[in-house]
């Protein structure tokens, strides 16, 4: 399956069905790393390394029964109908985010936890904050502004948040534990880097609608009505209207779409299969490809466990960032924003030669993965 997929997102989807003779999924789709796949297709293609060659379309049902109960035995994740536009999912997992009750309300640890990693979102720092860190920003702000009589201890909303759709975890070994008991001790031996969820992120980067939506609705569920304008300041966000989007929200993601369309449309001629010929042959390169991703990066690195990237700028005032191919190019790596990434020189040099390259590639993977996604769909429901 696994093999199945990474050729899916090396061909990438049309090129994909087309080379395999499958239409788009209806109603099943195969949810994998933050990315979308027809689920009979993968299916179908995966059946090779059994008989020794793919299934085709008319040999096989793509139904719950057959190939849903399968992918589900196997441990994926099928979703049912097409999946919610993400603001929509945003919002629906706000509404299911479970919060124990107090004495003066519903317990605000999770929801101001939000709110921070949402302010970060929207000054673009990095997704991904390490334990120690986390722990000084959020304990002020959870005696500030959590209910009265509950203590400020951000472990507990951290490990909540990291068991739900909205948030993930990183550099820790074994199972996240549970958010009750005393998970202090475990936080401090690993030291975890969490925040938002790629999808999260970078809707709420890319979408000045989908933070005032967030926003309007983690006030309506969680403190009266709305958040208190003195909490929105401190983590860096402010009131916005809901129902709106800017118009430079609408022209960068109109333009990275169109940029992505021109990259597919190469790719379905076959253009990214010609060589140039210097001293040796090596593969074209799109300069749409490396244009969306930096259009997409807002001039940030986009490595969610960035260290820091440079304060200083080139000659024409660009930020200091390099778009690489996470499967290496020359290696025949695929050409699409969904699978590059813009990089300071610092992570750049790191995903390159340092020592935790491999584990680096495949959290940038992820990364990509869920940028495109979040980009490729409208933000409006």
């Amino acid at each position: 399956m696994l093999e199945a997929i990474g050729e899916c997102d090396r061909l990438g989807r049309g090129r994909f069905l087309e080379e395999y003779g499958f239409d788009p999924a209806r109603r099943y789709s195969l949810h994998y790393n933050g990315v979308f796949y027809d689920s009979k297709a993968v299916v179908g293609v995966a059946y090779r390394s059994v008989a020794g060659r793919p299934l085709s379309a008319r040999e096989f049902s793509g139904g719950r029964q057959t190939v849903g109960r399968l992918l589900t035995r196997l441990g994926f994740e099928v979703i049912h109908d097409e999946p919610l536009p993400p603001l929509q999912r945003l919002i629906a997992q706000l509404q299911a985010l479970r919060v124990d009750s107090t004495a003066d309300g519903p317990a605000r640890h999770q929801p101001i936890t939000l709110l921070w990693a949402l302010g970060r979102a929207a000054h673009r720092k990095p997704r991904l904050v390490p334990w120690n860190a986390a722990h000084s920003e959020l304990r002020g702000l959870l005696r500030e502004y959590g209910q009265p009589r509950s203590r400020p201890r951000p472990e507990f909303p951290i490990i909540a948040l990291a068991h739900t759709e909205l948030w993930e975890m990183h550099g820790h070994t074994g199972d996240i534990p549970a958010a009750h008991g005393e998970p202090l001790g475990w936080m401090e031996e690993h030291d975890p880097h969490s925040g938002l969820s790629p999808w999260v992120y970078e809707l709420t980067v890319s979408s000045e609608e989908a933070r005032g939506e967030a926003v309007a609705e983690i006030g309506r569920r969680f403190f009266g009505g709305t958040v208190p304008r003195a909490l929105l300041h401190e983590v860096g966000l402010r009131p916005v209207r809901a129902n709106r989007l800017t118009r430079q929200d609408v022209g960068d993601r109109e333009v990275y779409q169109r940029l992505c369309r021109s990259v597919e449309d190469a790719e379905s001629r076959g253009d990214h299969d010609r060589t140039s010929r210097t001293t040796s042959e090596r593969p074209v390169r799109s300069a749409s490809a490396v244009e969306a991703v930096l259009l997409r990066s807002l001039g940030r690195c986009e490595n969610p466990v960035c260290a820091g990237q440079p304060d200083d700028v080139t000659d024409r005032g660009k930020p200091l960032l390099e778009v690489d191919h996470i499967e290496d190019r020359a290696s025949w790596g695929r050409d699409h924003p969904s699978q590059m990434i813009a990089l300071c020189p610092n992570c750049h040099a790191i995903k390159t030669r340092g020592r935790t390259r491999d584990q680096l590639r495949e959290l940038l993977l992820a990364e990509a993965r869920s940028r495109h996604t979040a980009w490729e769909s409208p933000a409006r429901s």
